[in-house]
């Protein structure tokens, strides 16, 4: 079971309560986050794992694979846990190419979620984020309010938000509850693929001052920021744990609302990122490893 040395063990999300350290699906389909993975049983294995450990939150998108992370989760663990939380994320698509695209529409959006719904097997959504891409065909407040009225049908529960600016969740927070923000953000300060909203820190400090979940995406900036021997390796030597752990260290330890959601396919390094938690910085620790953003 989790025990955090930094922090609060536990954040609601609405009326849900769950541990300050989740689970990312979005590495357990095959390379580029397409297809099936090399072995399905360690993907599998990895799912149980993390439950065993203390995990009751899993993030996930029904265009991971695309619908290959959704299938692997029903397949390792429904029946669910009664307590365990699966977040998603409705805006995005995959192209032929393995690119990634909006889908935004309402029609889009709708049908994203009857996706989850089905393939996750979950008669509603505990948690869903509106996945924010910025392009011409529709605006935030359109794609917003339409998530709003499939919560209002009972298909999702609680409505929060990705990659988003502080304005953005400024807005929203005047038409619907926010549960929950999944920016990207990292010791490092950048390193993900997908353009992400300018400001993280304002962003981070809006959720601050509401009590609202952030949830960092790209937390190890998909293993840049554990290779090599720089400065955080230098540091993790120093605090006697890895690099990765001190990567996930700095989050929980940068804000009591911090919620990392690491991934990974194998079990071995969810091992390694749970410990995460029993490392120790004070706030000097902190601010010496913060980037500069």
């Amino acid at each position: 079971m989790l025990r955090f040395a930094t922090g609060p063990e536990t954040l609601t999300l609405g009326d849900l309560e769950v541990r300050r350290l989740g689970f990312g699906a979005m590495r357990l389909p095959g390379p580029e986050v397409w297809g099936e993975p090399a072995d399905a049983a360690t993907a599998h294995a990895v799912l149980r794992r993390a439950i065993e450990l203390g995990v009751n939150l899993i993030d996930t998108a029904w265009y991971y694979g695309p619908h290959v992370a959704n299938r692997l989760i029903v397949e390792a663990l429904h029946p669910y846990p009664s307590d365990l939380v699966i977040a998603t994320k409705l805006g995005g698509r995959r192209l032929p190419d393995k690119g990634w695209a909006p889908y935004l529409r309402p029609d889009e959006l709708r049908a994203g979620a009857e996706e989850d719904l089905r393939g996750l097997r979950l008669e509603q959504l505990p948690v869903v984020h509106l996945r924010w891409i910025d392009q011409p065909d529709v605006g935030f407040a359109e794609a917003l309010d339409a998530l709003i009225a499939l919560q209002h049908e009972g298909k999702i529960r609680h409505l929060a938000l990705s990659n988003v600016s502080a304005e953005q969740l400024a807005y929203a927070l005047t038409r619907t509850p926010i549960v929950a923000v999944q920016n990207m953000f990292n010791v490092g300060g950048s390193g993900g693929p997908i353009p992400v909203a300018d400001r993280p820190e304002a962003v981070l400090t809006a959720c601050e001052a509401r009590g609202i979940a952030f949830l960092p995406f790209f937390p190890l900036a998909i293993g840049a920021l554990t290779a090599g021997s720089g400065a955080l390796a230098a540091a993790a030597k120093r605090h006697n744990c890895t690099p990765a752990q001190l990567a996930l260290a700095w989050l929980l330890a940068r804000s009591p609302v911090m919620l990392p959601i690491p991934g990974t396919a194998k079990v071995a390094h969810l091992e390694e990122n749970m410990a995460a938690v029993r490392v120790v910085l004070d706030s000097t620790a902190v601010a010496d490893l913060a980037p500069n953003r």
